[in-house]
């Protein structure tokens, strides 16, 4: 009676609140590559094949609670697993001083970095660097890969050690597994960019394919899901 009731509550919250959907979903637990599917409403935008974790996929902390066997990996800093889950794509970045996206943006100049220190107050939030923090990455990279980006809303209340730092953002290589984001060919996350819009409240909905059929009831839009189809 109690979930019955939950139920009827989240439904509309999710069936009208998220607009836009980017779809990543991966064949097993194991797999460092999956496959996106970008959405606007019912309407399938387009497709690309991604690269996740090195070590495949493990349950993280996002907006709504998927119910899941909890003998399954969870998410922790450092495992190299991308996180499973529904997350909001609220923030980019980048090396331009003009962001092709309606999204809020950040400048990645020298100076501006994610934090990945679990003890640190400012675990798993992108700041100006201070010179106190002990462990983190430069959003200015020697290499292209956050020439663009969108920051995945993982972890939001930085779960001490749930992980941190989980962006979209441009591939090393096809086929080259990533230490906990998503990646992909540069024209694909220019795409993706550029057609989200901040008044459609986008999300990342990312999955191993055994969740398919939970998606589609929370999420009945995605009914023609090439990629959910069982």
């Amino acid at each position: 009676m109690i979930k019955s009731f939950l139920i009827s509550l989240i439904f509309p919250i999710l069936l009208f609140s998220s607009q836009q959907i980017v779809l990543v979903v991966a064949d097993d637990f194991n797999k460092s590559t999956a496959s996106l599917e970008l959405f606007e409403g019912k309407k399938r935008i387009f497709s690309t094949n991604v690269n996740i974790g090195k070590n495949g996929l493990a349950w993280g902390i996002g907006e709504v609670y998927i119910d899941h066997n909890l003998s399954e990996p969870s998410k922790y800093e450092g495992d190299k697993k991308a996180p499973i889950g529904i997350f909001k794509l609220s923030t980019t970045f980048g090396y331009s001083y003009k962001p092709s996206t309606s999204l809020p943006y950040l400048y990645a100049d020298k100076h501006l970095i994610c934090v990945d220190d679990t003890n640190s107050p400012f675990y798993n939030q992108i700041i100006m660097q201070t010179g106190k923090e002990k462990s983190f990455e430069y959003m200015k990279r020697d290499d292209n890969q956050y020439k663009y980006g969108i920051t995945v809303g993982h972890n939001p209340k930085q779960q001490y050690k749930r992980g941190s730092c989980i962006f979209l953002h441009i591939q090393k290589a096809q086929g080259i597994g990533t230490a906990g984001c998503t990646s992909m060919q540069e024209e694909s996350l220019q795409r993706i960019l550029k057609y989200l819009d901040k008044k459609k409240h986008p999300i990342l909905i990312q999955i191993p394919k055994k969740y398919a059929p939970k998606i589609l009831q929370l999420y009945p839009t995605l009914e023609s899901s090439l990629l959910l189809s069982l």
